[in-house]
């Protein structure tokens, strides 16, 4: 690294082309650190074939409404079949100090691999999970075969590992035999690029008037455990469902039993289903007419939803699973059920609909972006400086 300069810190990872809030991730995470040093985002431009994703039709079209900071040197130019493309990429990168890689599936592994070989990989290797443990590649023999002879060679590349909870540090130093040392835990950061708006207009908007509204956001998929949260709801006493609603509002992607559910159920006419892409324009008005954001996932390393919640002030109401225990453990507005409690989850819903609050939770300062940024440059940048 050269000494008496500010270093040179490169992030691959997803770009805005991609559903996922791992792209809002990266762009904010650049956008932190580049606060603080120099900051090239090498991104991925055609991440895997377009329809293996179950949203394949928005794939390519930038869905959001956060950039860059104009200070960052951007590059969109990865494609999963093109070598060319990972010359450019490698290209970029090959005066960096530190590279920072977005892990959330080994899918493209094989475009980390070659950035590293053909840049020269003089820089150190920092491998950032937001998913240990990606279920699909898992239950899939030739993928998880992939996973994992892929996922072993880059892991050996790399130095330090950052993960966003306690849970997840044991987690991947148990799965993959790392030495916890080499991890470190940094919080994820808060989502709070969206306005905020009256809440009486965000309900009106929504047709739901004054009702008290449960919120469910995200795409739908098994784990998030959509089905227990619709049993839930139909446990409330007559009286609180008159006045209450319950808004699931994102894209089913492999949930076909909540889908049924919802049309089976009893009080079927209590629930608002919006079965679609959500935009960023839209989630302002979702989370402004919401009283309770509720996530009754299964499993869970992290939620950017709820990072989105928290950044509304919103009360949270929470199945202890994965990193969510830690992540949300600071928060003041969080309750926490068991995963799968059906009966729990009701009798939480029907205490904080009684019991609601009418101010707005404090997001805890370990989430701010700022302090984020100051952690990575502390802990991880840094300490690479003073080595040379």
């Amino acid at each position: 690294m050269r000494k008496n300069t500010h270093p040179i810190i490169s992030v691959v990872g997803p770009s805005t082309r991609f559903l996922s809030g791992i792209s809002y991730y990266t762009i904010r995470l650049c956008n932190a650190l580049s606060e603080k040093s120099a900051v090239h985002a090498v991104l991925f431009r055609n991440m895997l074939p377009k329809r293996l994703f179950p949203g394949w039709k928005r794939v390519g079209v930038t869905t959001s409404s956060v950039g860059f900071s104009d200070t960052i040197d951007v590059a969109e130019v990865l494609d999963w079949y093109n070598p060319f493309s990972w010359a450019t990429g490698a290209q970029r990168i090959r005066r960096s100090d530190v590279i920072i890689l977005e892990w959330w599936t080994s899918s493209v592994v094989h475009m980390f691999l070659a950035l590293l070989l053909l840049s020269g990989r003089k820089a150190r290797i920092i491998i950032e999970f937001h998913e240990v443990v990606d279920p699909l590649e898992y239950a899939i023999l030739p993928l998880r075969m992939y996973a994992k002879a892929m996922g072993r060679i880059i892991r050996r590349n790399a130095s330090r590992f950052i993960v966003h909870s306690e849970h997840d540090r044991e987690l991947i130093a148990s799965q993959y035999r790392i030495d916890p040392s080499r991890i470190t835990v940094i919080p994820h950061g808060l989502y709070d690029q969206y306005p905020i708006l009256s809440k009486e207009e965000s309900k009106l908007q929504l047709g739901i008037g004054g009702n008290f509204v449960l919120l469910f956001f995200g795409l739908l998929r098994p784990y998030k455990g959509v089905s227990h949260l619709i049993q839930a709801f139909e446990k409330l006493p007559s009286y609180l469902l008159e006045e209450t609603v319950l808004v699931i509002a994102g894209e089913a992607w492999e949930d076909q039993e909540s889908l049924n559910r919802i049309k089976e159920s009893p009080v079927s006419d209590r629930i608002i289903l919006e079965n679609r892409y959500i935009s960023d324009e839209d989630i302002p008005v979702f989370f402004s007419a919401a009283d309770l954001l509720v996530l009754p996932y299964t499993r869970a390393s992290q939620s950017g939803v709820a990072h989105i919640g928290i950044a509304y002030g919103l009360p949270i109401l929470a199945t202890q699973v994965g990193g969510l225990v830690e992540s949300l453990g600071s928060y003041a507005g969080t309750r926490f059920v068991r995963p799968g409690d059906n009966d729990g989850l009701a009798d939480t819903i029907k205490d904080l609909i009684l019991h609601k609050s009418q101010d707005r939770y404090d997001p805890p300062k370990e989430m701010r972006w700022n302090r984020i940024a100051e952690r990575y440059m502390n802990e991880i940048v840094n300490p690479v400086q003073e080595k040379i």
